[in-house]
């Protein structure tokens, strides 16, 4: 077999996992619009935003185990299918409720996707780079989510139909992926009888504080990414002199690829170390933000930006290596279910809080209300990191 021939199938997983996660990611420079056009409040937004982690979460949660049962090929393909459902079914939307349903559908399927990509990834790279599968799925994760807001808030700026065009590419770059996927070939594992029944699992006992700590890291991250791509677009406009999708998409798409930067700069770091240093990171990220709110300064924008993308980055980083270094592979399916459980729990309870607020107090009010309150989480699992560290020597 060359060399070429055996970066395929892994090639293709990727192109998979990207096109999977570009199409989760699209529709974030839309709000704006869809706000304007359908009279949304704040509130509104954020529902639309849930409703595609609620899917997220019932895939996680039901569908957990479905790559081990039906392979992670049989698994990809099915994800992408809900992709295509999901944003054939965005671009027809006459309404919010139908949107909300669309991106349900679109969560089902980042559920999907992400499971199985992952295992997809560690089963087909080459085993000459088998060290690097955590880190280069979490990249091309990275990748495929910032390309999404960047992409679509482009298309939309400059087109006549800005609900309609940005999904259309991304639905036929779905569909050759779907139809691409069937000319690789792998040898099937054995595969488990397949259940419905919520498989969430927990790491061996002298790892529960690690594992929580990974799982909060990634809380925190991941809803520090979904205030921008739920809220953003909305008080973008008041902070910074430029307005439109292509401009709220692209400070999304930076946060992301500032973060896919961090994680292939810093891969070979210690993952302690690299959950420390991305704490630190959003810590600094939401007080510079908050500060933004109340002054809006620009400047104070575009360093909360670049801190938050780096602490997403290396929290993410060093969450994922962590849960690999705890697991084996008996159990790190189940395991890295209920790590991303807790995860995508970050991206609806903070999500929501701050939304709430918006509509009550203003946006200030709610986005800084969600920067302290995700401060104070980040700072504890500091304090609970160094706690852990001083008992173990």
């Amino acid at each position: 077999m060359t060399n070429s021939q055996s970066w395929r199938p892994f090639t293709m997983v990727s192109l998979a996992l990207i096109m999977g996660t570009v199409g989760t990611a699209l529709a974030s420079p839309l709000y704006p619009v869809y706000q304007q056009l359908w009279h949304l409040q704040p509130s509104q937004i954020t529902y639309i935003f849930v409703a595609y982690m609620f899917g997220c979460l019932a895939a996680l949660l039901f569908l957990g185990r479905a790559s081990n049962s039906f392979g992670f090929l049989t698994t990809l393909q099915a994800g992408l299918l809900f992709v295509i459902a999901g944003l054939a079914l965005s671009a027809a939307s006459p309404d919010a409720l139908s949107l909300s349903f669309a991106r349900f559908l679109i969560g089902i399927a980042s559920g999907l996707i992400n499971t199985s990509a992952m295992l997809g990834l560690i089963y087909t790279i080459p085993d000459s780079h088998k060290h690097s599968a955590p880190q280069l799925s979490s990249i091309i994760t990275v990748i495929g989510f910032g390309l999404g807001p960047l992409i679509g808030g482009a298309i939309a700026q400059f087109s006549s139909r800005p609900l309609v065009m940005p999904y259309l590419p991304v639905i036929a770059g779905a569909a050759l992926c779907l139809f691409g996927l069937f000319s690789v070939k792998i040898r099937p594992a054995q595969k488990q009888p397949f259940s419905v029944a919520p498989h969430l699992q927990l790491p061996a006992p002298e790892y529960h504080g690690p594992f929580y700590i990974a799982g909060f890291t990634a809380f925190s991250a991941f809803a520090s990414f979904s205030l921008f791509a739920s809220l953003a677009p909305s008080f973008v406009k008041e902070v910074i002199p430029w307005h439109g999708p292509l401009v709220s998409g692209t400070a999304i798409a930076s946060i992301l690829m500032l973060s896919a930067l961090a994680q292939f700069t810093a891969k070979k770091l210690n993952p302690q170390a690299a959950v420390r240093a991305g704490l630190i990171s959003l810590i600094i990220s939401y007080v510079l933000l908050g500060a933004c709110m109340q002054m809006h300064w620009s400047m104070l924008f575009f360093a909360s930006v670049l801190f938050v993308g780096i602490g997403h980055g290396l929290g993410l980083l060093g969450a994922f290596g962590m849960i690999h270094g705890m697991t084996v592979p008996d159990n790190r399916a189940a395991v890295m279910s209920t790590y991303l459980f807790i995860g995508y729990l970050g991206t609806i309870l903070p999500i929501i809080g701050a939304g709430y607020l918006s509509d009550h107090f203003g946006l200030g009010v709610g986005v800084s209300g969600f920067c302290i309150a995700v401060g104070l989480l980040c700072a504890g699992l500091l304090l609970f990191q160094r706690r852990i560290k001083q008992a173990a020597q």
